[in-house]
């Protein structure tokens, strides 16, 4: 439903950041102000591997016809500068024909996407992260980094480039009270979708609020609402 959001980081080669070795998060996100739905967050690190489990129940007049939750998966390694995919998927069950998934293979440079009942590869650029793996990147990375990205990033039927510059720091006000936040805007170009990113300096860089205008107005929003993150340990 939503959460179609970042980027594959080009990292520069720098000190490993203590980032958190688990997360939960809950968001509450809306369609032009109206709320239609709730994201459940889990996120964890284990002997040197990361998954991350992310479902989207909808809930008012949106639940009576979208009943099952949209489901998202990433998992791969982590190295020092944070984390590296191996498989992605995104679905609302078994039989979902909307169904895609992604496979890194960074021996030989290549990604494998399958969607809409087919199967295709592509160049696997350094540092490629899918669309949720790239949500928890920014807890390997310090205020200085996200100052100007440019990555790339799949959602499983396609890889494209992202260039995210930020303006002014500023705060934010969510459920959880006033956040201290950098705030990241997508460089695009004209008739490309709308993205601005907020990360939380007191929660390990964590987005707590993510804003995506699509090409005709509709404006999707998810904002925090709750954060279970144990201290910042290295990994």
């Amino acid at each position: 439903m939503i959460m179609t959001l970042l980027l594959a980081l080009l990292l520069p080669a720098a000190t490993a950041i203590a980032a958190p070795q688990a997360v939960k998060a809950q968001y509450e996100v809306s369609l032009n102000g109206a709320p239609v739905g709730v994201m459940q967050d889990v996120f964890e690190i284990r002997d040197g591997r990361y998954n991350i489990v992310s479902e989207t129940h909808a809930i008012g007049v949106l639940a009576l016809v979208q009943r099952r939750p949209a489901r998202v998966t990433s998992s791969g390694e982590v190295n020092r500068t944070g984390l590296r995919p191996q498989t992605f998927e995104a679905t609302r069950g078994n039989s979902d024909a909307r169904r895609v998934r992604a496979d890194f293979d960074w021996t030989a440079h290549k990604l494998t996407l399958n969607h809409d009942g087919r199967s295709e590869t592509a160049a696997l650029p350094p540092g490629a992260q899918d669309r949720l793996s790239v949500m928890y990147q920014f807890l390997f990375l310090n205020a200085y980094q996200v100052r100007d990205l440019k990555f790339a990033m799949t959602n499983g039927r396609k890889i494209d480039q992202y260039h995210y510059a930020t303006g002014p720091d500023t705060a934010l006000d969510t459920p959880m009270g006033r956040l201290a936040v950098i705030h990241l805007v997508k460089q695009r170009a004209p008739g490309d979708t709308a993205t601005e990113i907020w990360l939380a300096h007191e929660h390990a860089m964590l987005p707590v609020k993510m804003r995506i205008i699509e090409d005709d107005g509709s404006r999707y929003e998810q904002v925090i609402v709750k954060i279970e993150m144990p201290t910042a340990v290295q990994p």
